[in-house]
């Protein structure tokens, strides 16, 4: 669970247009074997929290409540969000609180070119909340983070995780080519049908759109998607969205388990087995991805480094 609680998990959620109930304890699926996670409580996980704190940065892998930040911490590495930690949309199933945002914080720009020099990282991934009153959703942020990182370390490779941008995508897209990173990626998230359920305020067409923008105006980038799976969707669904994302000329795809946050958050519907992972990827290969990574605990963020070799070597 993110810094923020389950008060505000119930703060947040209760203005989604789709109403569900909160979870009680005996109603939660209970998880399989295969769901299991690193103790985040090690000493090298409590160093580099230090290190953010004293800096003034956020990683999505704490404020989203990610399973597998025990293992990325523990590996000396992390995804940063940046543009604050507050997010203006209400997405019930993400553990990001919701509210109105500080102003942007230019110097965050050269405290993360910094902080990511001292670490010596070679792969980083640079995601943000969702920034509906920017005009430019935060886009010129992101271009220059990316390229205080390009400076401070020009051997890094970097993967920007994106928010749709609303209906700013010509925008975005001419700051973010002023300098563009080695993967783009921007998540899905789930199928049409749950859309209002699970994302209120995105659109489908348009996320698909944006990727489709990316990829044609900058070819020498690979794009990158994912779903989260469990929601109630079916296999068939789930396919359908993967067939979207290559004729949108998306190259690399996550495929992982949803996990409800708190009792406020939506509920999981289903655990969907290995075998049905292995498959979903085993399809993902058939249809053309050069890479694709499923399994219950995978994360957009989660090896992103891997993803972004196989890449690379189909280039």
């Amino acid at each position: 669970m993110s810094k923020y609680g389950s008060a505000n998990a119930e703060q947040k959620v209760a203005r989604v247009p789709v109403k569900f109930a909160p979870t009680e304890r005996n109603e939660r699926l209970k998880k399989p074997a295969w769901i299991r996670a690193r103790f985040p409580g090690t000493p090298e996980v409590a160093r580099l929290k230090k290190t953010l704190r004293q800096r003034g940065l956020n990683t999505v892998c704490e404020e989203a409540g990610c399973p597998n930040l025990g293992e990325c911490f523990g590996n000396g590495t992390a995804a940063f969000m940046i543009l604050g930690d507050i997010c203006t949309r209400r997405c019930p199933f993400c553990d990001v609180a919701h509210g109105r945002p500080q102003p942007v914080d230019t110097e965050e720009v050269t405290r993360l070119a910094e902080t990511v020099r001292q670490m010596g990282l070679s792969y980083v991934v640079v995601t943000s909340v969702d920034r509906d009153d920017l005009r430019d959703g935060g886009a010129r942020h992101f271009a220059d983070c990316v390229g205080a990182l390009r400076a401070a370390c020009p051997k890094l490779e970097i993967e920007i995780l994106t928010p749709d941008f609303r209906a700013r995508t010509e925008v975005a897209l001419n700051l973010l080519g002023t300098q563009l990173p080695d993967i783009f990626n921007h998540n899905l998230e789930t199928v049409p049908r749950l859309y209002k359920r699970v994302r209120p305020g995105a659109d489908y067409q348009h996320s698909l759109s944006l990727l489709k923008a990316f990829a044609e105006r900058f070819r020498g980038v690979p794009t990158k998607s994912g779903l989260m799976l469990g929601l109630g969707e079916d296999i068939e669904e789930a396919e359908s969205v993967m067939r979207d994302l290559r004729q949108h000329g998306v190259s690399l795809l996550t495929l992982g388990q949803y996990l409800q946050p708190t009792r406020h958050h939506l509920p999981v519907e289903r655990y969907l087995s290995p075998a049905e992972f292995e498959s979903l990827a085993e399809t993902g290969y058939q249809m053309g991805f050069v890479h694709v990574a499923s399994a219950a605990m995978v994360r957009s963020s989660y090896h992103a480094d891997q993803q972004a070799k196989a890449a690379n070597g189909h280039a």
